[in-house]
């Protein structure tokens, strides 16, 4: 199925760079990645999206893919949240809001605090306002490795890849591994995103210690303001989000469905594509109909 690329409007005029699928009367679907991650990681899932009439609007955030770096550094949750709220702005009708990671996050910020109404429906991907310290660690650890030193060849990030991920069979650097891959003029490569991005998570990170806050206090808060429909969706295998993160978040939300994914990680798109498709192709022909 056809896929079109456009330039939306964040946050004072931030551009951010998109895909589209599907067609443009259908219900709008925002795709927002997790942290490190392109529109690209919802690829199967806008094709997917479409044939059932939805529009599917993959969004790469800010400093990351081909959307515009932030010159001050303004990388807070907060920040990619104002990207999410402007971006509905302006859209004909109220989308359904699909977020995995801090893509989520940023979902429950932006609904929940900053601008309550914005979405039809929120569906948070293995991402709950309680986090495991240690999680988080592997997670910011992984991304901070390389950002300023980069890789000789896309098959070493390939190989990074694969140790970050053993669960999955290893393989050679691939096609689609250049759209996470700059080379600069010195011939190494480097990740998409700005490493400005990383600095800042690396901050707060170190601000939050071991206790795996992590702002959890202000994120209950504005989770327990959601009152539109609420889908969470969690890999069976997450180190990020245990059953007892699900569980206070069911208590913050209690009108939130729930799905467990079995035999993914944290990185469930990419571990179990199929399986989350259906868990969420559900939830919204239920909440929205097919796509209508």
């Amino acid at each position: 199925m056809h896929s079109e690329s456009i330039k939306l409007t964040g946050h004072s005029g931030h551009a951010i760079a998109a895909s589209i699928v599907g067609a443009r009367e259908g219900v709008p679907v925002v795709l927002a990645h997790g942290g490190g991650q392109t529109r690209r990681a919802w690829k199967k899932i806008s094709t997917l999206l479409a044939g059932h009439g939805f529009c599917a609007i993959a969004i790469d955030l800010r400093g990351h893919g081909d959307s515009e770096w932030a010159s001050n550094g303004a990388y807070d949750i907060a920040d990619f949240a104002s990207d999410l709220v402007a971006i509905s702005a302006n859209l004909d009708r109220k989308p359904a809001l699909i977020g995995a990671s801090l893509g989520g996050l940023a979902g429950i910020v932006a609904e929940g605090q900053i601008s309550p109404g914005s979405f039809a429906s929120l569906t948070l991907v293995d991402i709950t306002p309680q986090m495991e310290a240690s999680g988080v660690a592997r997670v910011v650890g992984f991304m901070a490795a390389h950002a300023r030193e980069g890789f000789a060849s896309p098959d070493e990030a390939a190989r990074i890849i694969s140790e970050y991920l053993p669960h999955r069979p290893s393989r050679k650097a691939s096609t689609g591994l250049a759209h996470y891959l700059r080379q600069r003029p010195d011939g190494r490569y480097y990740w998409h995103w700005d490493p400005a991005f990383i600095d800042g998570v690396m901050r707060r990170h170190e601000l939050d210690g071991d206790s795996g806050d992590h702002g959890r206090s202000e994120l209950s808060g504005a989770a327990m303001k959601l009152t539109l429909p609420v889908h969470l969706v969690r890999g069976g295998s997450s180190d990020l989000v245990s059953p007892e993160a699900v569980a206070h978040f069911r208590g913050l939300v209690p009108h939130a469905e729930y799905s467990n994914i079995a035999d993914a990680t944290h990185m469930v798109v990419g571990d179990q594509n199929d399986i989350f498709g259906e868990a969420i192709v559900d939830f919204l022909i239920r909440t929205h109909g097919q796509g209508a």
